[in-house]
């Protein structure tokens, strides 16, 4: 089946859904939304209420980040919980497997490493808006306690295969990095829900109110540190040289840290998952990097990431090394 078949036949399917919510009005066409790294993403509509499609790639397994049913399963199960996301109104769980849900509107800016025009002050609000939705979703009880937890062990060996696939050249330092890791892995702690890329980059927002989190293709059941030391990563430009772009009165990880714990003591061992975080961030980087090069994914632009996958690995291991 061509391409445009494959789009045909999944149209008519969403469409048919659809139908059943809206049965006196037309649906519109599957398009494809710019942006989505995992899966096939598309806008639909019907009259006028918009939606989005997520669905398996044709010929690919639903498996990691094109499992669009788990992703649905963690959107249905947060329903009507304080994390605000987008609500699941259609499943359909044969091959290619999709989801739809409603759309929100909103912007989804990282104010440090995306191109924008946001007031400085707006993108402060905004990031200090977040730590009660993290602190929320560590908080909430689902289904996922059925899962088996990530402890901080596991997470480490997942991303120490990500960036052992990366070519030596392009991840200087970083055996020994995974070294003094796996050297110090801390005690795990009472697992919770973590979103596992949670940052402003993945948040719509309206105005400065975070209306939904969206793209949980990696969440699971693990250490709260894992989620909070990779939000705290996104705040300082200077972690992405040749990268980042400043942005005047960016709160510091420290005021991040300070409205996320809300009172409470910090969690032990955080240097460790701010180390862990770093290695992830050069792990990804180096991955894409790799792909440009052997021309699986073409992009120049890909080349400006050597400094910060450099920066990211010297950092973390400066993290490890320094005194509490």
């Amino acid at each position: 089946m061509s391409a445009i078949a494959e789009v045909t036949a999944l149209q008519e399917r969403v469409r048919g859904r659809l139908a059943e919510r809206h049965p006196h009005e037309r649906c519109g066409d599957l398009r494809t939304l710019p942006g989505g790294h995992s899966g096939l993403t598309y806008s639909i509509t019907a009259g006028p209420v918009p939606y989005v499609v997520k669905a398996v790639p044709p010929g690919r397994r639903p498996v990691g980040r094109n499992d669009v049913l788990r992703q649905a399963r963690i959107l249905a199960a947060l329903a009507g919980s304080p994390v605000p996301v987008p609500r699941v109104v259609a499943v359909d769980e044969h091959e290619p497997a999709w989801f739809a849900m409603e759309f929100v509107g909103g912007e989804a800016i990282e104010p440090v490493l995306d191109e924008h025009r946001l007031d400085p002050a707006l993108c402060r609000r905004r990031m200090l808006a977040l730590p009660d939705v993290l602190r929320a979703l560590h908080a909430t009880t689902t289904g996922a306690e059925a899962a088996r937890p990530l402890d901080p062990a596991a997470e480490l060996d997942r991303w120490s295969r990500t960036m052992r696939a990366v070519p030596p050249e392009l991840r200087p330092g970083a055996e020994d990095l995974l070294t003094s890791l796996a050297a110090r892995v801390p005690d795990g702690i009472p697992p919770v829900l973590t979103h596992g890329d949670f940052r402003l980059g993945n948040v719509l927002c309206q105005g400065e109110r975070p209306a939904a989190v969206v793209d949980w293709e990696i969440w699971s059941y693990g250490d709260l540190r894992i989620d909070l030391a990779w939000f705290l990563l996104f705040c300082d430009h200077h972690n992405f040289p040749e990268l980042g772009r400043p942005v005047p009165g960016l709160p510091t990880e420290e005021e991040l840290l300070t409205a996320y714990l809300d009172g409470r003591p910090a969690p032990p061992a955080l240097d460790w998952f701010r180390a862990l975080a770093r290695t992830k961030m050069a792990a990804i980087m180096g991955h894409n990097l790799r792909r440009h090069r052997e021309g699986t994914h073409h992009d120049p632009d890909q080349e400006r990431l050597p400094p910060t996958v450099a920066a990211m690995i010297r950092t973390a291991r400066d993290l490890l090394t320094r005194r509490p």
